[in-house]
């Protein structure tokens, strides 16, 4: 191993559902307009913009808790901040030429998380035609729960499933990943 002339940072890793051992975080690659009511409320138009990618960075994910129960501190330089509901699905090992067909042989589990935002912050970035890291990628950005291995999920049909965001008893968001 090594020496470094500063501290290395730990590795990131999550829960896995009724295991001891934990997911090695590598990379979080999120998908942005992927939900037609949100690009629409962004003011795109889903028909017409395409999904894309965006990352945050690995160190922005942490353990939400046993029951989704995380407190987390207000980010700061902002006045705009915004929570959305996702599904994350954890990669168990990577390719290249992956076809539809085989694509969900690389996944690992699924587990449901928040994408974070100061949307203010991305907001100015986007208008003056910048990388909005700074309103997507800052520390605790992805609170994510327990990964759910694929084969303990084995009736998971993913175009039939929901996902639902609570906030203080009063549901937020409620829709179909389909």
């Amino acid at each position: 191993m090594p020496d470094y002339v500063v501290s290395a940072p730990s590795i990131t890793s999550l829960t896995v559902q009724g295991a001891a051992e934990r997911f090695p975080v590598r990379r979080i690659i999120c998908v942005g307009r992927n939900y037609a009511a949100h690009a629409r409320e962004m003011g795109k138009d889903p028909d017409r913009d395409p999904p894309f990618f965006f990352t945050k960075p690995a160190d922005a994910a942490f353990d939400a808790g046993p029951n989704d129960e995380a407190q987390i501190p207000y980010p700061p330089e902002t006045q705009n901040f915004h929570y959305e509901a996702e599904l994350t699905v954890a990669i168990g090992f990577g390719g290249v030429g992956i076809t539809e067909a085989m694509a969900m042989d690389h996944v690992f589990g699924f587990c449901t998380s928040i994408d974070l935002t100061r949307r203010d912050l991305q907001l100015e970035a986007r208008e003056k035609g910048r990388p909005w890291d700074w309103g997507k990628a800052f520390d605790l950005s992805a609170p994510m729960g327990p990964i759910v291995r694929k084969e303990d999920a084995p009736t998971l049909d993913l175009r039939e499933s929901a996902i639902r965001l609570h906030q203080d008893g009063e549901v937020k968001q409620d829709a179909f990943l389909a």
